[in-house]
C-alpha cells in the first residue's frame, strides 16, 4: 500500500535475483538459514582482564554485541528486512535482548530494545547495556513500555478479540501503516536479537525469527567449553563459546554473509579494536 515506514526505507538499487527472492519465500520460517561456529575466548578473557583492572566490568554479552553493531555499520545490508515482497534498509541499529532478574522458575523474563548509530565504542555500548539491565533488574520499577503495551494487549482486550487484534497488526505492519509508537516498542522490529544461553549454563540453539515485526538475524550465544585444538603442529585444551544464528536469507545472498562473518571473527579475536569509535557507518544503496 506505503512504501515508507518509520523504520526503514525502500531499497530501488537491487539486484533481479534480490528483488524476486521475497516473492519465492514470502515469510522468514520459509528463509530461515541456520550457521554454526564456535570462537576462541583467549582474547576475550584477555581483554575482560584487563578492562576488569581498569575497574571496568566487562562481559562476553557485552563484546559480542559491540562487535555486531560495528559490523552492522560497516556491512549495512545486514541491517535490511523485508517486508510484503520489498526489501528496505534501516536507518540506525537496533538490537533486542531478553533479561531476567534471577535465575529461579518464577523469574520473569522481560525485554531490553537498543538504539544504537553504529560509531559507538564497546565502552559506549556497554555502558549503555549495563545501565538498561540495571534498571529492568536491580533498579526496576514496575513494568517498562514493552512490557505495559503487551499487558494491554493482553488484559484489556477480550479474549475473542486478541487474535484478531495481532492479525490486524500484522497487517498494518505489512502494508506500512503499523503506528510508529507501536513500531519502535516493539522488541520485534529489531536489526537483531540476542539470547545469552550461556548465562543459563547450556549450549547455543538455532533460534527461530519471528514471522512478525522484522528481524532478520538472530544471535544465540552458548556456554564455553575447553576442546582440543592444533596450534602450531601441536595438540593444545582452548576454550571457545558456540554460537547459534539463524538469518533471513532474502535480503543478502551467502557470500556477503560470510564475509561479514569472518569480519566478525576478527572483531572477537582483538576486541580492543572496538574501542576506536568509526567516524562515519557505511550507507545502504538507494
Amino acid at each position: 500500500m506505503f512504501n515508507k515506514r518509520p523504520d526503514g526505507r525502500a531499497i530501488k538499487n537491487l539486484e533481479p535475483m534480490q528483488m524476486i527472492m521475497p516473492y519465492v519465500m514470502t515469510t522468514r520460517s520459509d528463509s530461515m538459514n541456520m550457521y554454526e561456529e564456535y570462537f576462541p575466548c583467549d582474547s576475550m578473557d584477555a581483554y575482560i582482564s584487563a578492562k576488569k583492572e581498569e575497574g571496568v566490568i566487562v562481559t562476553y554479552m557485552d563484546i559480542f554485541i559491540a562487535a555486531i553493531v560495528r559490523l552492522i555499520a560497516l556491512r549495512p545490508q545486514l541491517n535490511r528486512f523485508c517486508m510484503n515482497g520489498k526489501i528496505y534498509a534501516r536507518p540506525k541499529i537496533w538490537v533486542s535482548f531478553v533479561v531476567h532478574p534471577t535465575l529461579r522458575d518464577e523469574s520473569v523474563g522481560t525485554t531490553i530494545k537498543l538504539c544504537f548509530e553504529g560509531t559507538e565504542t564497546i565502552s559506549e555500548i556497554t555502558k549503555i547495556i549495563h545501565e538498561a539491565i540495571e534498571k529492568e533488574t536491580i533498579n526496576r520499577k514496575g513494568e517498562n513500555d514493552i512490557d505495559q503495551l503487551l499487558r494491554t494487549l493482553m488484559k484489556k482486550i477480550p479474549s475473542p478479540l486478541i487474535k484478531f487484534t495481532v492479525n490486524t497488526l500484522m497487517w498494518m505492519d505489512k502494508h506500512n501503516i503499523m503506528p510508529k509508537q507501536i513500531v519502535e516498542l516493539s522488541p520485534f522490529h529489531t536489526s537483531f536479537f540476542v539470547t545469552n544461553l550461556k548465562s543459563l549454563g547450556i549450549n547455543h540453539i538455532f533460534h527461530h525469527t519471528y514471522n512478525f515485526g522484522t528481524t532478520g538475524l538472530f544471535f544465540a550465544m552458548g556456554k564455553e567449553k575447553t576442546v582440543p585444538a592444533v596450534e602450531k603442529d601441536t595438540i593444545i585444551s582452548r576454550k571457545e563459546i558456540g554460537i547459534g544464528l539463524v538469518s533471513d536469507e532474502r535480503f543478502c545472498d551467502g557470500l556477503y554473509f560470510a564475509l561479514s562473518l569472518r569480519k566478525l571473527r576478527k572483531f572477537l579475536q582483538n576486541p580492543a579494536v572496538l574501542e576506536k569509535p568509526l567516524d562515519k557507518k557505511v550507507e545502504d544503496v538507494e
